[in-house]
């Protein structure tokens, strides 16, 4: 099979040929034109039209032939278009005006998606700014043709980008599970721009959402969605009580040692924050002895326990009345950091209720999040958040990817 034979077939020419292809400075260039009788497709309405003139030679840079860059020339044609007017024609290798071919562009992608984007250009022999180029066109034309009627119900959180307090918001799909939008920063104008981008139609469409307590996305997200159910985290709220119950287990071992009493409480930590039926024999045993004692963090333990079975009712009014009794007994418990989670669960109440009318959480998200990791760790961090974003959008993004007439992988 002829060189020609070979581009001809891979970019599955219809209305044109390869006319030529010649060797030069290590590199292949096969030089396209159209056919005599073909007349060129509107890019706008898709319609064959009259050939208006034209415009001078083009270059797309293509899959490399066994280790040889290869180059596309065509001369592309405008087309009279009766609804559209003067327009360029629609040329099936291209898009828009990218200086990549279609093909190119979904063979990086494709690497791109399991590797970081300097390994797949020193693979490919590409450099990496081209790598970029052609997973910002693949991003591009996923996010123009991805399907959002269906999204009804978004999870809303946060990672952290880079040392120093930088953070992305991320808004996922809890469906589906993929990622929706991105972008710098945890305020309201990061949210915001989330609802800015997504319209108010779209925004009309989503019946529930699932955050934690961070009040700046609560704020925006009563004023965008005042129709939805907002519903908080319940693995969240859950690392609140976490975060108590072992600032009771500290305070109590601080106090142990200032009055020179033995610290029966070091190495306790994670058998007071397990549940019980996942505790390993020794610790089971070790807990069993603590709580012949008359500790503080007892109380607290006996009120964590309680707590989760909170989660295991069904309806929202019985859930509601364990709740309350609930909160009496952490605000007359005399432990201070019970007391203090005990308010905040009041303070926050409706929504923590909100569970039982729409039971979603967040849990696949802080796994979509541990990807989100991965794609930054692979890369050992981006520069820019831009670049960060395109790469989030692109492994997370379950974005469609461009069509073309042979794979290439």
């Amino acid at each position: 099979m002829h060189v020609s034979s070979l581009i001809r077939s891979t970019l599955g020419l219809k209305g044109h040929h390869v006319k030529s292809v010649r060797e030069e400075a290590g590199g292949i260039f096969a030089k396209i034109v159209a056919n005599k009788r073909s007349r060129p497709v509107c890019s706008v309405c898709g319609r064959k039209r009259p050939c208006y003139d034209t415009l001078k030679e083009r270059r797309w840079r293509h899959i490399p032939l066994w280790g040889k860059p290869v180059t596309l020339l065509f001369r592309p044609r405008r087309a009279k278009c009766k609804t559209c007017g003067i327009k360029v024609e629609k040329i099936p290798w291209s898009s828009g005006k990218s200086p990549l071919s279609l093909p190119l562009i979904i063979l990086l992608a494709t690497y791109a998606k399991i590797l970081a984007l300097e390994e797949v250009a020193r693979l490919t022999g590409v450099h990496w700014n081209t790598v970029r180029a052609a997973v910002k066109a693949a991003v591009d034309y996923g996010l123009e043709h991805r399907e959002t009627a269906s999204v009804i119900a978004i999870g809303v959180d946060e990672i952290s980008r880079r040392k120093g307090h930088k953070y992305m918001t991320m808004v996922y799909d809890l469906s589906r599970m993929r990622l929706l939008w991105c972008g710098e920063g945890r305020d309201k104008n990061a949210i915001q721009a989330f609802f800015n981008d997504w319209g108010e139609e779209r925004c009309k469409a989503i019946k529930a959402v699932c955050c934690d307590m961070w009040q700046p996305y609560i704020d925006v997200i009563e004023e965008m969605l005042p129709n939805a159910v907002m519903v908080f985290d319940k693995f969240h709220i859950i690392a609140h009580l976490s975060k108590a119950i072992d600032e009771v287990r500290r305070e109590e071992a601080r106090k142990l040692k200032d009055e020179g009493r033995e610290n029966i409480l070091s190495k306790t930590r994670y058998i007071f924050l397990k549940n019980p039926e996942n505790l390993t024999d020794k610790q089971r045993l070790r807990l069993s002895d603590l709580e012949k004692l008359n500790l503080k963090i007892n109380r607290a333990y006996v009120l964590k326990e309680a707590f989760r079975c909170f989660w295991d009712y069904t309806y929202r009014a019985n859930a509601k009345k364990y709740l309350d009794k609930w909160f009496w007994w952490a605000t007359h418990s005399r432990i201070e950091q019970m007391r203090d989670f005990a308010w905040m669960i009041r303070n926050h109440e409706e929504q923590i209720l909100n569970y039982f009318k729409v039971p979603i959480t967040n849990a696949a998200v802080e796994g979509m999040n541990r990807k989100a990791k991965v794609v930054s760790q692979r890369a050992y961090g981006y520069r820019t958040v831009g670049t960060f974003q395109l790469a989030l959008y692109h492994v997370l993004g379950d974005l469609p990817m461009p069509e073309t007439t042979h794979r290439f992988l």
